[in-house]
């Protein structure tokens, strides 16, 4: 299920708009990275984590966070979610346990929707 966490598609020249690679090649290469740059507050201990993270696998920061973050988005993902529970159901099965229904009923109705 790890490997199915591709929901957000990696930004490569090759799949930009033309409208974003014309926009990127009319200005000064700021960096050696394409995409968004931008500035996130986070408390000294997370950033310290993720830093000894970033070196102990060999990443860079911003690929850390990247990753994080598309995994973050990922899993919270409507249709992601819709997914896995239909897998889960599917593992399960149905069940024609009256004990089984009555809880699952019980609990629906407890749930807010």
């Amino acid at each position: 299920m790890a490997g199915n966490l591709a929901f957000l598609p990696k930004i490569t020249p090759r799949n930009m708009s033309p409208a974003r690679r014309l926009c990127l090649a009319n200005r000064r290469q700021l960096g050696y990275t394409f995409g968004m740059k931008t500035a996130v507050s986070i408390p000294n201990e997370l950033f310290d984590v993720a830093e000894r993270l970033a070196r102990r696998t060999r990443k860079s920061r911003s690929r850390l966070f990247s990753d994080a973050l598309r995994e973050y988005v990922n899993r919270r993902s409507p249709d992601r979610i819709t997914e896995t529970m239909d897998q889960a159901l599917a593992e399960i099965g149905e069940s024609d346990d009256p004990f089984v229904a009555g809880a699952s009923r019980r609990r629906l109705e407890q749930a807010e929707w």
